[in-house]
């Protein structure tokens, strides 16, 4: 019922009758029995925004002399262009990462990069350490469509602030093939996606390393968005917050500087854990687990205050040790990435992620102040709405289930907190396949009803079959 009114229920405290002047307990209908106001409890209700269906942004963008338009993903709406690492930004996210940096600064010379590096990248580059080559597959890819129409932006922006946004986008060059009367023309027209959304930090390592002023010995620091398609799991993002610590150093003293660095990181996020421990909660751990390669390693936390999803590890970044490049022949380099999401969710005691996105300025008063500390959720105890859904599979298409989880993402704006796998049926007869799914619906935020979610059903039904070659049962 205050779904339908628009309302989210902000608190709940005890009744006390001394505390309401002139309160007379009358009884059911001025009858002699009266009501029991012992352990009654009052109900704070709120108005939380709108829920509006939020189409994708066009973004225009100039390469070279030559403009170029393309929709922002579904699934990524309202989350790029945010500034949440900006100079006038009081969010988590940036308070944690200028603590986390101020601590490593006591121990390393740093150097802190701009990130002046453009969100798009092309597909076929291949700048990530071998390790990590395949964050390449989860990204979002892009489509580029040549535009002709006047120099402002479809968003409403100008011209200036897109190009602010995409950061030096003009510094990425698209390939190139010879046209009809021998003049050369770029392939990324409409219908050929030829570049995507960084999906870490990580692409822009060979960069920093061969910039010419780069500093064997310090620790370079990059931070800055990036964007992955994941599955719908409570601690997983699409778009997420990375800072980048990048440090060379001589071969000899490789195994002398990992340990250095991973000892002295663990304790900056002991420390940054601790200091908003509330009374009776469990201690988070922090651990470095070395991977099958021997040479890499995977940052792990153990947090027990967000329930039986949160009591197994959590992988809040990693450490990449490199070897030599055609510059710096003589040196060997570690890279080390963490998601600063997650880490400021885990500091503030911050249970669900799309949280750190909203639009509602209650979120940043918990933090104008500049501190960590503990949130204090303004919608409590949010309804749930559960769908299931069964179709037969295509054999000669297959089935894509990130693709399947990254659609339910975009047409419920990220609503739908949990897919869970329930049954696969084969058809005796026809040798069909069927799967089904049981989708959950629930926002952190905003108050969303019944109606609404049927309908996000309804065009989730039509999408998959639509885009996944899949037929409703």
């Amino acid at each position: 019922m205050a779904a339908l009114g628009g309302l989210i229920l902000s608190d709940v405290h005890p009744f006390s009758c001394e505390a309401v002047p002139g309160y007379r307990c009358t009884g059911y209908r001025s009858q002699d029995k009266s009501f029991h106001v012992e352990g009654a409890l009052n109900h704070i209700f709120t108005r939380s925004l709108p829920f509006e269906v939020s189409q994708p942004r066009i973004f225009r963008i100039k390469l070279g002399d030559q403009w170029f338009s393309f929709p922002e993903p579904e699934a990524l709406v309202g989350k790029l262009n945010r500034g949440f690492l900006e100079a006038c930004s009081y969010h988590p996210v940036k308070t944690i990462n200028e603590k986390l940096i101020a601590e490593l600064g006591k121990a390393f010379p740093l150097k802190r990069l701009k990130c002046s590096f453009p969100l798009l990248l092309q597909e076929c580059t291949s700048v990530l350490p071998s390790s990590n080559c395949d964050i390449l597959s989860a990204a979002f890819r892009i489509t580029l469509c040549e535009d002709n129409s006047n120099s402002e932006s479809l968003t409403g922006g100008t011209t200036q602030d897109m190009e602010d946004f995409l950061v030096s986008f003009s510094e990425l060059s698209l390939p190139r093939s010879p046209g009809k009367d021998g003049k050369e023309v770029n392939e990324g027209i409409c219908g050929q996606p030829k570049v995507c959304l960084r999906p870490s930090l990580l692409v822009h390592v060979q960069a920093v390393i061969q910039a010419p002023d780069f500093l064997p010995g310090s620790l370079h620091i990059l931070s800055g968005p990036v964007f992955q398609k994941c599955p719908i799991l409570p601690f997983t993002m699409p778009a997420f917050h990375e800072t980048l610590l990048i440090l060379g150093f001589n071969q000899n003293l490789k195994d002398g500087c990992l340990q250095s660095l991973m000892d002295y990181l663990k304790g900056i996020l002991d420390s940054l854990l601790t200091q908003t421990l509330l009374e009776g909660s469990k201690l988070s751990s922090v651990e470095f687990v070395l991977q099958p390669n021997r040479k890499d390693y995977m940052i792990c936390m153990k947090s027990h205050n967000f329930g039986p999803d949160c009591a197994k590890d959590l992988i809040i970044g990693s450490v990449t040790a490199s070897a030599t490049s055609i510059i710096h022949k003589d040196q060997c380099f570690l890279f080390v990435s963490i998601n600063l999401d997650l880490l400021a969710m885990l500091v503030s005691g911050i249970s669900d992620w799309r949280i750190l996105w909203t639009f509602d300025n209650r979120f940043l008063k918990n933090f104008v102040s500049g501190k960590t500390e503990p949130f204090k959720s303004y919608s409590l105890y949010p309804p749930c709405y559960v769908h299931d859904i069964s179709f037969w599979l295509d054999e000669k298409k297959g089935f894509d289930e990130l693709e399947f989880h990254t659609v339910a993402r975009a047409v419920s704006q990220n609503t739908v907190i949990s897919i869970q796998f329930l049954s696969r049926f084969h058809h005796p007869k026809t040798k069909q396949v069927s799967l089904c799914y049981r989708l959950t619906y629930q926002t952190c935020d905003k108050a969303l009803t019944q109606q609404q979610v049927a309908s996000m059903q309804s065009q989730f039904r039509k999408e998959i079959h639509q885009r996944l070659h899949v037929t409703l049962r």
